[in-house]
């Protein structure tokens, strides 16, 4: 029988426990054991797929189109699962589904209430999740704060779960805050006994208490906490902040956490973590030989989550090339202000990420011209490629007023259009081109170089293409497709062969990074961008 794992936080937010439970989840899974994970967030919109960036940071897609947190990326970096929209509940889906159920008369006439029938929704949802994945163990990880009134359902149903499959099956984690006090020179583990209070009043009693903490806990703080939290002292464990969020799991599992798990859950495991290529992962990028800087022109750059997925494909790509990637947060509205020069600087690469609407496009593609002219490595991304589209078309094709169908439907020359399938569609949740298409990539170019493959498949987000009656103008300026749909009706690849690498892709190749593994675009372009900065040093 699957074995379920819930994780909650308190005190206050932004704790980490998406990181917490990929963490966990990744040393069960080194462990031998099938795991998933899934996020359970109380915000009331279906998906966050309508959230501005600023709201929600970045929209992480999967490969079946579902649009949504951002801790999904966490979960799929850290473990060797692929997710799908199960895994990402919200109570606007659920109690859409509930009064969709209403409406049909599902409920045969009798009264709709939060209990039983929203808890009961979301109960299904969880046991939805185990059925579907065929798992060892479903982790949980319930949104926002105890305390908060939207997480009550949630917290109610977990409260039953426990009575419906067992209390030997389920296992409850609450993870807090031990702040320190300065003044006082102390650790204070008074917010964490409140935090658990309330939890335990909605009738939830942690089996485990993770401490998110910038030292280490004492033997006391320890027994304080295991005393008036009501769990044994060996339950209280240690979230210390750590340099790179790669390092956590390694520090859970000096700690014992995953042996403290799978003996209370009473696990087939295997008897030893398998954690040597993770924990030579995190050597390296901790003692990189070089150092590379990479400029990210948004226009959401003040707010780094809104393209955490690239961050962490950045890092990723870094450890092959042996390099650190410092990252330069260009506002592409600042370099229509003062221009792409001063702001670029002594960069060795540009990356012009994905995005919506018009505002700091000019910026965009004024960057894109100053990367190519002057040979410094770029990578455009969804919007990205669009810009340096449309880029190209103005100053090499003479189409002075190139542009997107999105930003000018005047424009004379709409080199990027709206997808024909989206013309007709009203509604914006869930409707453009969403989750995992194939693409087939063309030999001898940069592409794939990377990919050494002709067929690759990427996770798409967006309603604008390359429109096709430019296709040939194109080309005979020098552009070449050097990857398309497999009926040849799309531009999914593009890439300029006189420039040292110039590549940009309709696809977000970001979703699909990981540690381990390094998305090839993202790898071959700091590869460039370390060898465009030895240039540079040379010469000078």
């Amino acid at each position: 029988m699957t074995k379920y794992i819930f994780v909650t936080g308190g005190v206050v937010s932004s704790l980490g426990k998406g990181i917490a439970s990929a963490s966990i989840g990744r040393l069960l899974e080194s462990r031998g054991l099938k795991v998933t994970i899934a996020k359970f967030d109380p915000y009331l919109n279906v998906d966050p797929g309508t959230m501005s960036p600023y709201q929600h940071g970045e929209v992480f897609v999967l490969d079946d189109g579902a649009e949504t947190d951002l801790d999904l990326g966490h979960y799929e970096r850290f473990l060797s699962v692929k997710l799908g929209r199960s895994n990402n509940v919200t109570s606007g889906k659920i109690y859409n589904a509930v009064i969709s159920k209403e409406r049909k008369g599902d409920y045969l006439g009798k009264t709709v209430q939060v209990v039983p029938h929203i808890t009961n929704e979301i109960k299904e949802a969880i046991l939805k999740i185990s059925q579907e994945q065929k798992v060892d163990v479903c982790i949980v990880e319930v949104g926002g704060t105890v305390g908060d009134i939207e997480s009550l359902p949630f917290l109610e149903a977990i409260r039953q779960f426990r009575f419906d499959v067992g209390k030997d099956n389920t296992f409850n984690i609450h993870l807090t805050l031990i702040p320190y006090i300065t003044a006082a020179g102390e650790l204070k583990t008074k917010p964490t006994q409140k935090t658990v209070a309330e939890l335990r009043g909605i009738g939830i009693q942690p089996d485990m208490i993770l401490c998110r903490t910038s030292r280490e806990l004492s033997e006391e703080v320890r027994a304080k906490i295991s005393l008036f939290c009501n769990v044994e002292s060996g339950a209280v464990f240690e979230a210390v902040d750590a340099k790179s969020i790669y390092e956590v799991p390694l520090l859970f599992h000096l700690q014992g956490l995953d042996d403290f798990i799978i003996k209370k859950l009473k696990l087939r495991a295997g008897p030893h973590a398998n954690m040597g290529p993770w924990g030579k992962y995190v050597q390296q990028i901790y003692h990189p030989q070089r150092e590379v800087e990479i400029a990210i022109v948004g226009k959401y750059v003040e707010l780094h989550d809104a393209y955490k997925s690239i961050i962490e494909s950045f890092i990723h790509a870094g450890v092959p090339n042996r390099a650190k990637v410092k990252l330069r947060w260009v506002d592409s509205e600042e370099v229509e202000k003062i221009g792409p020069a001063a702001m670029l600087k002594g960069i060795s690469g540009v990356l012009v990420p994905g995005g919506f609407g018009d505002r700091g496009i000019e910026g965009k593609i004024a960057v894109i011209k100053y990367a190519r002219e002057r040979k410094i490595p770029f990578f455009g991304i969804c919007l990205g490629m669009q810009c340096a589209v449309i880029e190209f078309a103005r100053d090499v094709m003479g189409l002075k007023q190139a542009n997107s169908g999105e930003f000018n439907s005047n424009t004379p020359d709409e080199i990027i259009s709206m997808m024909a399938d989206q013309l007709k569609i009203q509604g914006m949740g869930g409707t453009m081109r969403l989750g995992s298409y194939p693409c087939k990539v063309e030999k001898g170019t940069k592409a794939y170089q990377a990919y050494k493959q002709g067929l690759i498949h990427e996770r798409h987000r967006h309603r604008y293409e390359f429109n096709n009656i430019y296709r040939d103008k194109a080309k005979a300026k020098g552009m070449k497709f050097c990857g398309l749909s497999p009926d040849g009706n799309l531009v999914e690849m593009m890439e300029l062969p006189n420039h040292p690498w110039f590549v940009g892709v309709q696809f977000h190749p970001e979703l699909k990074s990981r540690p381990l593994t390094p998305h090839p675009l993202f790898r071959e372009f700091v590869k460039a961008a370390v060898k465009y900065r030895s240039k540079k040093i040379t010469k000078s």
